[in-house]
């Protein structure tokens, strides 16, 4: 097993975010999957040793990854929400750049010119990255995330803000990426990781609501997500009552996705 999470809990004060989350991570793709605020981007943190677990432990091959003798960290590709990217330099540079501060070793350019091409931006190498688009931007960072052949790859809602186009574009490449590596991507949208991923991890509140393939996690659920309208004085009676996985507004009215297994209202459907 490449990467076993046990027991995982974090608290920010006398707040719990995760509550003992146990996973198992091998070879092949895994969508980490939840709304906003699920506990995410604070165990991707933990992961990839940005934060402390409060309690348990992250192993990879059977070895606490905070262990001095782990090799974890530089068996690792992490690409954030939000990278840093120095809007001055080109393309190659930053991925030059990033090379160095990763510690690899040797004449980098052949492997730098190949992730270019990899994802489509050869033709833009020299020119800086301030003036990329989001998806350009996007691509730059996982090409980043790719140096140095790392056999874990984490990405934390890696098409955010970007246009359809790209987000097929950059689902293509994480299917070529996958062959013989662990990649896990965390998201709020769905159709980022149904077609490509092999299991679903669907958090909610910073536990694990279920776990499986994306056929069976959508039958899982097919019926225990209710479309409820509620007024703006109504909302917060089912925030606080149900699970909600997504809100959006609808002319005067805002649309919840609850789930549960009961109908939340007679008019829910």
């Amino acid at each position: 097993m490449a990467i076993e999470i046990c027991n995982v809990k974090k608290s920010f004060g006398k707040k719990e975010i995760l509550h003992g989350i146990n996973l198992n991570f091998d070879k092949g793709i895994y969508g980490l999957l939840g709304p906003n605020g699920a506990g995410k981007t604070t165990l991707m943190s933990i992961m990839v040793g940005l934060l402390d677990a409060s309690e348990g432990e992250v192993k990879y091959n059977g070895k606490n990854t905070t262990d001095k003798d782990s090799v974890f960290l530089s068996k690792l590709g992490f690409l954030p929400q939000y990278p840093g990217y120095y809007k001055n330099y080109t393309a190659y540079e930053f991925l030059e750049y990033m090379s160095a501060l990763k510690g690899i070793k040797g004449n980098n350019k052949k492997q730098i010119n190949e992730l270019l091409k990899f994802v489509n931006l050869t033709e833009h190498k020299d020119r800086k990255v301030g003036t990329f688009s989001g998806g350009m931007l996007r691509r730059v960072g996982l090409a980043q995330t790719l140096l140095g052949e790392p056999e874990v790859i984490i990405l934390d809602e890696p098409t955010a803000g970007l246009d359809p186009i790209e987000r097929i574009r950059l689902r293509n490449l994480l299917s070529e990426i996958a062959q013989n590596r662990t990649v896990i991507v965390a998201t709020h949208i769905v159709s980022d990781i149904e077609y490509i991923a092999n299991e679903v991890v669907l958090l909610f509140g910073g536990q694990v609501v279920s776990s499986g393939s994306p056929e069976k996690l959508t039958s899982d659920i097919s019926e225990k997500v209710w479309r409820v309208e509620a007024k703006t004085n109504e909302m917060e009676d089912y925030v606080k009552k149900y699970k909600i996985s997504n809100i959006f507004s609808e002319k005067d009215k805002y649309v919840l996705r609850v789930v549960s297994d009961e109908k939340p209202c007679a008019e829910a459907n």
